[in-house]
């Protein structure tokens, strides 16, 4: 079959059962297709293509015996950022170019366990750090819809490696935005959970209490699946929460959109630099929505205006604090003949880090530092919860809220965005990992130039059945989701 890329997650799972290809065949058919399209992507920082045979004919061997799960014998690409035991971690950066982890993220290990079948680890922006997936020390992912745009970021090679149909699904980790946006870039449904539902334990960390894993995929369907995989406590994760877990897949329908109360805050669709397009688009899919039964209320958000200085003094201080443990000395990059111990973690570090991680640390660090704490760290603390309190309050009288999940479309390729004008590019996701908040990202349209469109619903906590729910039903009734790019197209 010539066109197994082309099927959701649901088929390939009764495609396997029913013995229509095997795991090897259809492991086989996306690494051909990674060969023949990623040099034109770059999404792929290290493909595992022996050990992902011998994992899918572990697969097939299972589904056999019948000791197969949903999902066992379907390929996955993890973020470059979930540690893979045996595999190269990098992380986007030459920090951890020669780092190869001893273990498993708990989300890989799930992964394993539900018999995926890993075809490798994707780009990524150095650290997290990013919003274009251009920051990474192995050059920069291109958008499938356009190759001169950037994918977003920084989970940018995970929805490019979709988009461009070189795996059914990726994990992906949002700390500030970054599987909502470029889901938003790349046409694709992207799911940030409630912090706690997903573990952190070997996903790298840039700002622990705002990093989540979740799922990027096509439509929201292929999303529940991979929750049921991703989602549950982990006692080595001391964020992670012990409550139980929906089944995604079986709630897909569990939440009606006719009565659904949509706050629409009239901040968010005021903002300085929101893009005429994006806006028409977004307020088609709420309208088709209300056509569906839901009902749009308008609601204050009066925090708006502080998520961006809040989440850059919060987020650089935490990475500033994460990362003071490369330092050239216990693994990772190390600078050649250093002339003494100042001079290994100068050089390291320098060496090592890209100039936009070396920014966000210096500005973590002064915000950190003994003159400027209570002024600036524990001030933006303050707020922090303020911004929370507002979204509590505004889920008084709504069920989700909606909003852009960027202001504009794919920026080109070398755009030089400024870091005033990067940072202000994720208003619209900060606050909900400030907050701790679940969002996710559907594709809703298209710009002028043919670029991706999406609307973000954000939830109430632990209600990423709700989302997933609210989405499924609303590409029930659209086919935004079914659009593919013309690179994806191309039959291996």
């Amino acid at each position: 079959m010539t066109d197994l890329h082309r099927l959701s997650i649901r088929e390939l799972s009764e495609g396997l059962a029913n013995a229509q290809f095997s795991s090897r065949e259809l492991t086989a058919h996306y690494l051909k297709r990674i060969e023949k399209i990623d040099a034109q992507v770059k999404s792929y920082v290290t493909v595992t293509a022996e050990q992902a045979l011998a994992q899918a004919d572990a697969a097939d061997a299972a589904i056999k015996a019948g000791n197969a799960t949903a999902l066992t014998g379907i390929p996955i690409a993890h973020k470059d950022i979930f540690c893979t035991q045996g595999i190269k971690t990098t992380a986007g950066s030459k920090m951890l170019d020669n780092f190869i982890s001893p273990y498993d993220a708990t989300v890989v290990a799930k992964a394993k366990a539900a018999g995926l079948v890993t075809l490798g680890k994707v780009n990524m922006d150095e650290f997290a750090m990013g919003s274009t997936s251009e920051s990474s020390y192995f050059g920069a992912t291109k958008n499938p819809w356009a190759l001169d745009h950037v994918p977003g970021g920084s989970s940018g090679g995970s929805a490019a490696v979709v988009a461009a149909d070189l795996a059914p699904f990726a994990t992906g980790t949002d700390t500030g935005g970054s599987i909502r946006q470029p889901a938003s870039f790349c046409g694709l449904t992207g799911l940030k959970p409630t912090y706690g539902r997903v573990s952190r334990f070997g996903m790298i960390a840039y700002a622990s209490s705002l990093d989540q894993g979740g799922p990027i995929a096509r439509s929201a369907e292929d999303c529940a699946y991979l929750m049921n995989v991703m989602a549950g406590h982990d006692a080595k994760d001391s964020t992670s929460i012990n409550k139980e877990v929906d089944d995604y897949v079986a709630n897909l329908n569990g939440t009606s959109v006719k009565g659904l109360r949509i706050g629409i805050p009239k901040q968010y669709f005021n903002v300085e630099g929101l893009a005429a397009d994006v806006k028409a688009r977004v307020e088609e899919s709420l309208k088709k929505l209300e056509d569906m039964g839901a009902i749009l209320v308008k609601i204050d958000l009066n925090m708006t205006e502080s998520y961006v200085p809040t989440y850059y003094l919060i987020a650089p201080a935490e990475a500033s604090s994460n990362l003071s443990r490369y330092d050239g000395v216990r693994y990772g990059y190390r600078a050649e003949n250093p002339v003494d111990l100042m001079d290994l973690y100068k050089r390291s570090r320098s060496e090592g880090f890209g100039a936009e991680v070396q920014r966000r640390i210096l500005i973590g660090t002064y915000a950190l530092s003994a003159g400027y704490y209570d002024a600036y760290y524990v001030k933006a603390q303050k707020v922090r919860r303020l911004i929370q309190q507002d979204f509590l309050k505004a889920f008084e009288n709504v069920d989700v809220i909606a909003a852009p999940s960027a202001p504009t479309t794919a920026y080109k390729i070398g755009a030089n965005l400024s870091p005033t004008e990067m940072y202000l590019g994720d208003i619209y996701t900060l606050a909900v990992n400030l907050a701790g908040l679940p969002a996710i990202n559907a594709p809703v349209g298209f710009d002028q130039d043919h670029l991706p469109v999406g609307l973000q619903l954000i939830g109430n906590y632990w209600s990423e059945s709700q989302l997933l729910s609210v989405v499924h039903q609303y590409q029930q009734a659209t086919d935004w989701h079914t659009k593919r790019a013309a690179i994806a197209e191309e039959n291996a």
